[in-house]
C-alpha cells in the first residue's frame, strides 16, 4: 500500500490503509512507528480496513518542535478519521498507543465502536520515573547510532520473555511467522529513528497522564490484552484496569513480554479478531 499524507491540525500525518471492511485504526507506542504493527496488518486486513499512521513527531509524520499533550494526540486521531470521512471505527492501541486510545475514547466516544488495549497502562509514573525513562531512551538512541546490534541485545530483556530471547539469540536470522527476525529488528531500529527532541516531547505529553478514575466512563466494549511477564506495563496494572472498565474482557498472554504482539502474533491476532467479530 502507498503511504499517504493528511494535513490536519497544522501538521502532516503519514498513514497507510490495508484491506477492506469495517475500519480499525492502530495507534503505535513510545518511540515507535506504524511499522510496529507488521504482525497484525496481514491478519486484520483480511477482515477489516486497517488504518495505520505515524503519530506526530514519529516515523514519516511531521517532526514538531513545540510541546503537545495526550489530548492533542487524541485530537489528531479524530481529525485523521474526519479527513478519511470515517464516522466510527474500532480503535486499537499498544503501550503508549493504548494510553492515547484511552484518551481518545474519553474525548470522542462517538467515534469508537470497540476498543482494544494491548500491553498498556492508565497512568504514567511520576515525573522522576519519566525522567529516568527519557534518560534511558536517549542513551539507547546514542548506542543504536554507534552499535545497533549491541543496543538491541542490551535491551532485549526488557521486551522479550526470557525463553523467547534465547531463541532469538540462538538464531538471529530466523523469521518468526515469516515476518520478522532479530536481524530485521536490529536493522529497522536504525530507520527513521526518533530524535532526542522527539523523545523529550513524547515524555512531556505523558507527564501527568492518569485516567484511572475516569475508566468507568468508557462505554464501548473493551478488550484488554496483557502479557504475563511484561516488564513495561505489568499484568497487575491490567487487572486493576479491568476492575474499573465496565464492559471489558481481560486476556493474559502467558509466557510473554511487552513484545507479545510480535512474539505471540497468532494468539494475539486470533483473540483480537474473535473480539471484534463477536456481536
Amino acid at each position: 500500500m502507498t503511504e499517504l499524507y493528511a494535513k490536519i491540525n497544522g501538521i502532516e500525518l503519514c498513514y497507510e490503509i490495508f484491506g477492506e471492511g469495517y475500519p480499525i485504526i492502530l495507534i503505535h507506542g513510545f518511540g515507535s512507528r506504524k511499522e510496529g504493527y507488521k504482525c497484525q496488518i496481514p491478519t486484520l486486513s483480511r477482515e477489516f480496513e486497517v488504518i495505520v499512521f505515524d503519530n506526530r513527531g514519529a516515523g514519516k509524520s511531521e517532526r514538531v518542535n513545540e510541546r503537545y499533550t495526550m489530548e492533542t494526540l487524541a485530537d489528531d486521531i479524530k481529525e485523521l478519521l474526519n479527513f478519511l470521512k470515517i464516522k466510527k471505527a474500532h480503535v486499537l492501541g499498544t503501550s503508549m498507543g493504548g494510553m492515547i486510545a484511552q484518551q481518545f475514547t474519553l474525548q470522542y466516544s462517538e467515534y469508537v465502536k470497540k476498543l482494544v488495549l494491548v500491553n498498556t497502562i492508565s497512568g504514567t509514573p511520576d515525573n522522576v520515573g519519566l525522567e529516568i525513562l527519557k534518560k534511558n531512551r536517549l542513551e539507547q538512541l546514542k548506542l543504536i547510532k554507534n552499535d545497533p546490534e549491541k543496543a538491541f541485545w542490551d535491551n532485549a530483556h526488557i521486551w522479550f520473555y526470557h525463553k523467547y530471547r534465547k531463541e532469538l539469540k540462538a538464531n538471529p536470522k530466523k523469521k518468526f511467522f515469516g515476518i520478522w527476525s532479530a536481524e530485521d529488528e536490529i536493522r529497522e531500529s536504525t530507520i527513521l529513528m526518533p530524535t532526542p527532541r522527539d523523545i523529550e516531547l513524547q515524555i512531556e505529553a505523558l507527564k501527568g497522564f492518569n485516567i484511572f478514575e475516569k475508566l468507568h466512563e468508557i462505554k464501548s466494549p473493551v478488550l484488554l490484552l496483557a502479557a504475563s511477564h511484561d516488564k513495561v506495563c505489568s499484568k497487575s496494572n491490567a487487572e486493576e484496569m479491568h476492575k474499573r472498565i465496565p464492559n471489558c474482557v481481560l486476556r493474559i498472554i502467558e509466557k510473554a513480554g511487552h513484545e507479545s504482539p510480535k512474539t505471540r502474533a497468532l494468539e494475539v491476532n486470533n483473540i483480537i479478531l474473535n473480539f471484534l467479530k463477536n456481536k
